[in-house]
């Protein structure tokens, strides 16, 4: 998929939220996917019934609330949706600063995983998503990159 279609936009990101419990935090992202006119209103259940068959914490204080692979029939669009939470949120156990909604249509969500590896992969790097006071700094850290780009950062950050 072309990078572009993975792009991140600014109204795809909300900083400084809130909510009680993992359930209000998927219930935010899903809606912003709807609200992007990323996915049907059927998607945003689908986000429920995949975080009880898989967990989506991946680690570093980012959860990826996601539908379960039927509900791809519900996406109208790639997209992507930051919300970041900085009380947090109880995430079974997990600490969660940042939840990135996912719809995808096909295996896109691989490329966009693959690059929140990178993002994490690098404790600075994975620090600011999470303390990220700008929207403009989300869109830089999660942004898809090439390879050798990604190499280049973290040999500059590991110094």
């Amino acid at each position: 998929m072309p990078a572009e279609a993975m792009r991140l936009v600014p109204e795809a990101v909300r900083l400084g939220c809130r909510a009680a419990s993992k359930a209000e935090a998927i219930d935010q992202c899903g809606r912003l996917l709807l609200e992007l006119g990323a996915v049907e209103p059927g998607y945003l259940p689908a986000m429920h019934e995949r975080e009880l068959s898989v967990p989506t914490y991946i680690g570093e204080g980012v959860a990826i609330p996601h539908g379960t692979d039927a509900a791809r029939a519900l996406v109208r669009r790639t997209a992507l949706a930051v919300v970041q939470f900085p009380a947090g949120v109880d995430w079974d156990g997990s600490d969660v600063r940042v939840a990135i909604g996912i719809a995808a249509t096909g295996s896109e969500h691989m490329e966009v995983l693959s690059g929140l590896a990178t993002t994490l992969s690098i404790p600075e790097r994975a620090e600011r998503l999470r303390t990220a006071a700008d929207v403009d700094t989300v869109i830089d850290l999660l942004q898809p990159a090439p390879a050798a780009q990604n190499q280049n950062d973290r040999e500059k950050e590991t110094r």
